[in-house]
C-alpha cells in the first residue's frame, strides 16, 4: 500500500544519480514521485519517465520563489505529506519501514531526517552529521522566504530551512547520501554555495526579524562567520571531536575541503564588507 506521500526531487542534469535514487524508492512506496527539473540537457527527464515519475519544468527568474517553494505554491501535492529528496539521496528499507510505521499516526508537522555521507566512494564513519528538515505535512509551512536578486546561479533552496506550524520529530533511520558526479563537481557546487552564504550574511545578518527565525545551528554558524575561525573550528570539530580521523585520508580530505569552503565564505564576507562598510566589523 502506498504511503500518503509525494516525493519531490529537484534535478538538473542528474542522469548519473537519478536511476539509483528512483530504484531505491521503488514502485510501491509513495503515491506520487515528481521531478522538479531545471532544463536538463542529459537523460534526466527520460529516466524519470521510465520509472513512472512526473516531470515539472521550472525556470527561475532570479527572485522568490525558488524551486521548492514554487512547487508548493504552484503544484501543491495532493497527499498529506511531502518529502524533498535530492537525486543523490537513496532511501533504504529501514527508512521506508520507519515512515510506514510513523506517518499514519503521528501528530508532528514535520521530521528531521538524518543522512549517511558517502565521499570519494566511501561511507564516512565520522565527521559532523548531516541533518535536514525535508519531510513535512502539506500546508504546514514552506521554506524560508529570502528575497534575493540572483546572488548566485542556485535556483533551488539549499541552505534555507522550512518554517512550519506545529511540532517537529525525528526519523532515526538514515538516508544514504551518495553523489556520483565526482570531486570537481563537489568543489564547483560548494563555490556557488559559499557565494550564496556570504551574500545572505551581508544582507540579513543584522536583521532582527530574520535572525529570530533562524535555528540554533544557523545562529551559531552565522555568528562564527563574523570571525576568521569558522573554517578551522569546523576542521577541528569534524576531524578530531566528531571522529573524522576514523576515515583516514578520506576523512581528512573531506574535513579539509569543508574547512576551505567555510574559509571561502569568510573571505567573501570580508571582501564584501570592505566594499560596503569598512567599519561594520
Amino acid at each position: 500500500m502506498h504511503l500518503d506521500l509525494t516525493i519531490a526531487i529537484p534535478t538538473k542534469n542528474e542522469e548519473k544519480n537519478l536511476s539509483g535514487c528512483l530504484e531505491a524508492i521503488g514502485p510501491d512506496f509513495a503515491k506520487q514521485i515528481i521531478l522538479l527539473d531545471s532544463g536538463s540537457t542529459d537523460r534526466t527527464c527520460s529516466i524519470a519517465e521510465e520509472y513512472g515519475a512526473e516531470v515539472r519544468q521550472f525556470c527561475w527568474n532570479g527572485r522568490f520563489p525558488k524551486k521548492r517553494n514554487w512547487f508548493l505554491h504552484e503544484y501543491p501535492p495532493q497527499t498529506r505529506w511531502v518529502l524533498f529528496l535530492d537525486a543523490d539521496e537513496y532511501l533504504n528499507e529501514a527508512f521506508k519501514e520507519e515512515l510506514r510505521r510513523t506517518l499514519p499516526t503521528t501528530t508532528h508537522s514535520g521530521f528531521w531526517l538524518h543522512y549517511s555521507i558517502y565521499f570519494m566512494g566511501r561511507k564516512l564513519k565520522g565527521g559532523y552529521p548531516l541533518d535536514k528538515l525535508a519531510l513535512f505535512r502539506v500546508g504546514a509551512g514552506e521554506y524560508e522566504r529570502i528575497d534575493e536578486d540572483r546572488w548566485s546561479g542556485l535556483d533551488m533552496e539549499v541552505h534555507e530551512h522550512p518554517e512550519l506550524q506545529g511540532t517537529v520529530g525525528s526519523i532515526r533511520a538514515r538516508i544514504d547520501h551518495r553523489d556520483s558526479r565526482g570531486l570537481n563537481h563537489w568543489i564547483a557546487k560548494h563555490d556557488e554555495y559559499s557565494s550564496w552564504e556570504a551574500s545572505r550574511f551581508l544582507k540579513y545578518a543584522e536583521n532582527p526579524d530574520i535572525y529570530s527565525k533562524w535555528t540554533a545551528k544557523q545562529k551559531i554558524k552565522y555568528g562564527l562567520m563574523r570571525t576568521p575561525v569558522l573554517g578551522i573550528a569546523y576542521f577541528i570539530g569534524s576531524f578530531f571531536l566528531m571522529g573524522g580521523w576514523r576515515d583516514g585520508m578520506t576523512g581528512y580530505t573531506f574535513a579539509k575541503l569543508k574547512m576551505n569552503y567555510f574559509n571561502d565564505i569568510s573571505r567573501k564576507i570580508h571582501t564584501g564588507l570592505g566594499i560596503r562598510n569598512p567599519n561594520t566589523l
